[in-house]
């Protein structure tokens, strides 16, 4: 994975910007290489930047990437990301005369583009984002992967248009103001740690959204538009089939996904999406005479303080060894590593997350991932992890509560009204939580697709809006963790379940397939019998490993009043004292953000927010 930027300049000469200080920022995100290439004296004019992390011919695919005729450039790429289906397309590619240089995938996407243009992305099997400089026609392209693994944000300044991995990036760019308005403000405090879909919450910045493409003409028009979504269609096969439908498309987006030039492990927390993962990893890598390596992450005395409850009702510690036997027996020589975090470190870390993901984020939730990628990167460079099973073959326990999933609005996020009572009345008079919220969830609804059918079944009406509700908002805010949390150290985190084959599959079975035996991922589970031991593959859900220590609530709080005590402190700009000193004496567990953000991650949360603001120097509009 890399980090990419530019500048197109269309209406003006923009200020210029050493080099450097722009390339400073992607740094983290690539730091094996780094690269520019400019196009242009006279407007239109394009600077692109380039952070390389050399996974695939490391020797080879410098980027900006420039393909030239008659010694002139005729296009320049920068991308970040990876294919995986880069032989299929480079065969087709050579049969229509194109030839390579490298054995890198920037070379296919480039040549994807050239051959295909604007229709390349509906050809990539990858997680992506990439920007295409067409010399001739003066044109810049950008599209970014079907389901939103890698980022992308833009904003417009004095008439020319700025594009980068991070936001950090483009508030490096002179006259790009960190600043929030009403609509940042409710994002931060009804939406957040997740965002709306295409929103950048500081004011002028936005996101290209998932499965979207825009091509910037020399005018300066943007058009964008949108090359996939989840469409309903009617599921003909047996339950069996479906099952082995499933095993074929799991195993296969596994294993296209181990493609690497350098070390690479997984994650394992002993869950099922994670030991399903593990374990085809280290079947696929042995048979290539390699040898897999799994991580594992833990909490000092978490054993000791663990209390099961309706969402997590086992600890993962119990199971990672099991895993760790199950895998050694397959192959002797499958190293495991089992990362321990200790509270003091927790906390201190909440700053450094939002570092890597330039807004406030989901408290220790993200600096936990964060310590753990800092040790995982020390071993290997690319890793394979678990996410977005849940949202795609229905998990969470929002699904399969028939009370939550009957309720309007995110079934995470059900307390706007007691996020909302957090704000100052001069910033709360100027949103309406409810309407701000329903609105959200309503354009995702519009926008579902379901069969004229589902109009007689609720329940699969229902199941078809929820699966678009978790992809398009729950699960963009893991994968913004996820990304951001690992390329802070120039790890490579690929995702097998994000493979759009999967969700595209998946959309269309019915949920009692889906829910097969009554099981949370039933049909995932039967599918993938005969890879796991029997105890891991029907366990109970249990989301992402957290600190159980009280150590930890007493660390926050502790943070959070020096805060409170502080007059100068931004976040008083916002928040009112006294909900700070309410929320400090609660012990109720009133969730901020689904079962894994209650008391101490929401205080987290507000730390995480002051620092934020007083960081970037945010100005609240």
């Amino acid at each position: 994975m890399c980090a990419i930027a530019g500048i197109l300049e269309i209406k003006n000469k923009a200020e210029k910007v050493p080099p450097e200080k722009i390339l400073s920022t992607m740094e983290r995100r690539g730091p094996d290489d780094t690269g520019v290439f400019a196009d242009g004296d006279t407007l239109p004019a394009v600077t692109l930047y380039h952070a390389r992390l050399a996974v695939i011919d490391p020797a080879h695919g410098r980027q900006p990437m420039v393909y030239e005729t008659d010694g002139k450039v005729r296009f320049a790429l920068v991308y970040n990301g990876e294919l995986y289906n880069t032989s299929e397309l480079r065969a087709q590619l050579e049969a229509l005369g194109h030839r390579f240089l490298t054995d890198t995938d920037t070379e296919v996407v480039l040549h994807s583009y050239m051959e295909w243009r604007e229709d390349c992305p509906r050809r990539f099997n990858g997680i992506f984002a990439f920007a295409v400089w067409d010399v001739q026609q003066k044109s810049l392209f950008l599209a970014r992967d079907r389901m939103g693994v890698k980022p992308l944000f833009y904003t417009w300044q004095d008439g020319n248009f700025l594009f980068a991995s991070e936001i950090k990036t483009l508030l490096t760019f002179p006259g790009v103001k960190a600043q929030i308005d009403a609509e940042g403000i409710a994002e931060l405090m009804l939406c957040g740690p997740g965002r709306t879909p295409g929103c950048g919450v500081f004011k002028g910045i936005r996101e290209l959204r998932a499965a979207e493409c825009a091509v910037l003409t020399p005018d300066g028009e943007m058009k964008i538009s949108r090359y996939w979504k989840l469409t309903a269609r009617r599921h003909t096969e047996s339950f069996a089939e479906t099952a082995q439908h499933v095993r074929f498309l799991v195993q296969d987006a596994i294993c296209r996904q181990l493609i690497s030039d350098v070390p690479i492990g997984t994650f394992l927390s002993g869950g099922l999406d994670s030991s399903l993962i593990s374990s085809v990893a280290c079947s696929a890598l042995q048979e290539q005479g390699k040898h897999l390596e799994t991580f594992s992450v833990d909490y000092k005395d978490n054993s000791r303080y663990f209390k099961s409850g309706k969402f997590q009702p086992q600890s993962d510690s119990g199971f990672i060894p099991v895993m760790q036997r199950y895998l050694s027996e397959k192959d002797p020589l499958c190293r495991h590593n089992l990362i321990v975090l200790d509270t003091p470190a927790l906390a201190e870390a909440l700053y450094a997350a939002v570092d890597a993901r330039d807004l406030p984020g989901m408290a220790d939730v993200d600096s936990s991932l964060l310590l753990f990628c800092k040790e995982i990167r020390k071993e290997v460079t690319v890793a394979l992890s678990g996410e977005c099973a849940d949202e795609i073959f229905g998990g969470y326990p929002w699904y399969r509560d028939p009370e939550i999933r009957a309720k309007a609005g995110f079934p995470w996020a059900q307390t706007t009204d007691w996020r909302s009572s957090f704000l100052r009345p001069e910033y709360l008079s100027r949103i309406d939580p409810a309407a701000f919220m329903s609105e959200r969830e309503q354009m995702t609804l519009r926008d579902t697709d379901t069969l004229p059918e589902d109009e007689e079944n609720p329940t699969e009406k229902r199941m078809k809006q929820m699966m678009r509700l978790n992809t398009d908002w729950f699960m963009q805010t893991l994968l913004d963790r996820k990304d951001r949390m690992s390329m802070y150290w120039g790890l490579e985190v690929r995702v097998p379940f994000c493979d759009y084959r999967i969700a595209e599959y998946l959309y269309s079975v019915p949920w009692e397939m889906k829910d097969h035996d009554g099981y949370e991922k039933g049909l995932l589970r039967s599918a993938m019998e005969g890879w796991l031991p029997e105890e891991v593959l029907w366990r109970k859900k249990s989301p992402y490993p957290k600190t159980h220590n009280p150590t930890y609530r007493a660390a926050v709080t502790s943070m959070l009043r020096e805060i409170a005590a502080d007059k100068n402190a931004p976040l008083l700009q916002l928040i009112r004292p006294e909900m700070l000193t309410k929320l400090m004496e609660s012990d109720s567990p009133v969730p901020w953000y689904g079962q894994l953000m209650t008391t101490p991650q929401t205080e987290a949360y507000l730390i995480q927010l002051n620092y934020w603001l007083d960081k970037w120097q945010v100005e609240i509009l």
